[in-house]
């Protein structure tokens, strides 16, 4: 189907030659019919005399694509905010050398449709190209489409931590740049990893979920790559692989950080030259496939700790959500508790039940190590054995204790801050003096007899720091 267009290259990064090989795929289509005006950032004084603004009122593209260097030229900046306030609603891509994360999010904010790195894959470039000139959707409208289809009607949270966070998605999925998701077990990685996917150009294509933990080290590069039949003994016939498996659409590799040392080396390759090669093969594959990653460490410790390569988390950091745990978000306990009530009330045939004030009481005081899949776990068994549809707090059982939490009054609940807070503030200042009663007593701006006093009250073992700073 010919497609009639005009399209605006800005080249501000003229030296790189970048421009040049998009421009020349561009021009590969002869069946699109495109018009391609292009402009280098050197031409001080605009093409033919003329500036930005006035390229775009005369030439009225369809779309604006703008290759860059690094850092973020000051024109690229005026032309976004020009284009802003004239509310020119066209598709912009960013084309450039490398990735720049720090500046990638700011672009976005600016009105940026998609990013693109080289090397270039042609069958990808077109269909994007394509995709944006049958129209760009509001952000608005892709939000909604986003929970219609699966994603954020399940990202349920009114808290700052958790909304700054999820607000980030949309942006996020409509650019082809690899994601890494952080946040321990049950905080909602896939969850997330789906929406980014679904609210995606690529949401027609496959979604697949791996759990790098659950593969053997043996198997990984099997299992992500395929192999040829007869590659080794007992590979009776060939296998795809979990990358072909996903081919136009998005591979989530959960538990990143599980993945051995070598298999992360071949996956590195992967992620660079998105090519693979099957076990038993000789033959090089090209893939189209978007990486979201998650890991249940923060990236920083992950590769601090020799979990992930530190080149691999180069590679994947580009950009970031990091999910905060439950106990970091409580004014959200309530929503999600009422939210899996409403769930699990209908299929379980109650949809009368209801949760009664001291149940919702000690769901608050929990902890919740488990986060909200412990949660949300806890309501389901709660809906299942509250026998007249009444959830009361002993109705809630949470397996791996021996009791739920106790609700406690405002002395209590002081009382266990304040200690919480002495033997912690006692512990780091013996930390820095090394074991030095005297002058831990000093920097707490106590005289010496009272500190130990509230060394005795704790039972903390003193000998232990001294110990620990002379090893």
């Amino acid at each position: 189907m010919g497609v009639q267009a005009n399209l605006l290259l800005g080249d501000f990064d003229p030296d790189s030659g970048v421009a040049d090989k998009f421009r020349k795929i561009l021009e590969s289509w002869s069946d699109l019919a495109l018009r391609i005006r292009c402009f280098e950032s050197r031409q001080a004084s605009g093409a033919n005399g003329r500036g930005w603004p006035e390229l775009v009122d005369d030439h009225q593209p369809d779309s604006i694509i703008l290759v860059l260097g690094q850092p973020v030229l000051s024109q690229e900046h005026s032309l976004l905010r020009w284009l802003q306030e004239r509310a020119i609603q066209v598709p912009i891509l960013v084309v450039a050398k490398a990735a720049f994360p720090e500046q990638l999010l700011e672009l976005l904010g600016r009105g940026v449709t998609d990013f693109l790195t080289p090397p270039f894959d042609p069958i990808e470039v077109r269909a994007r190209i394509q995709r944006y000139l049958h129209g760009s959707r509001r952000e608005d409208e892709l939000v909604e489409g986003l929970k219609v289809k699966l994603g954020l009607k399940k990202l349920v949270g009114q808290s700052p931590k958790f909304v700054n966070e999820i607000r980030k998605i949309p942006a996020f999925a409509e650019t082809g740049v690899n994601v890494l998701i952080s946040g321990e077990t049950g905080t909602g990685k896939e969850l997330c990893a789906r929406a980014i996917h679904y609210l995606s150009p690529r949401s027609s294509g496959p979604f697949v979920p791996v759990n790098c933990g659950a593969i053997p080290a043996e198997l990984v590069e099997n299992e992500l790559f395929g192999h040829e039949r007869s590659a080794y003994t007992g590979a009776t016939s060939a296998s795809e692989g979990l990358v072909n498996e996903a081919e136009g659409g998005t591979l989530f590799l959960d538990e990143i950080d599980s993945l051995p040392m070598m298999a992360q080396v071949k996956l590195l390759r992967f992620l660079q030259e998105k090519e693979y090669r099957r076990l038993g093969s000789s033959r090089i594959r090209k893939s189209n496939v978007r990486i979201v990653a998650a890991t249940g460490l923060t990236p920083e410790e992950a590769v601090q700790h020799q979990r992930i390569r530190r080149d691999l988390y180069y590679r994947l950091n580009i950009l970031t959500l990091h999910l905060p745990p439950l106990r970091e978000r409580s004014e959200d306990i309530s929503l999600l508790a009422r939210h899996f009530l409403t769930k699990y009330a209908w299929e379980f045939g109650k949809p009368n039940a209801t949760l009664s004030m001291d149940a919702m009481q000690v769901l608050n005081l929990s902890d919740w190590p488990g986060n909200v899949r412990e949660l949300e776990h806890v309501i389901e068994r709660s809906v299942v054995i509250a026998a007249d549809g009444v959830i009361r707090a002993s109705d809630l059982q949470f397996p791996g204790r021996f009791e739920a939490p106790r609700i406690e009054s405002f002395q209590e609940a002081k009382a266990r801050v304040v200690t919480c807070f002495e033997r912690k503030y006692i512990q780091n200042l013996l930390v820095a003096s090394k074991g030095n009663i005297s002058q831990a007593a000093r920097a707490a701006g106590k005289n010496r007899r009272a500190f130990w006093e509230l060394i005795r009250k704790h039972r903390i073992d003193v000998d232990r720091f001294r110990t620990e700073s002379l090893s």
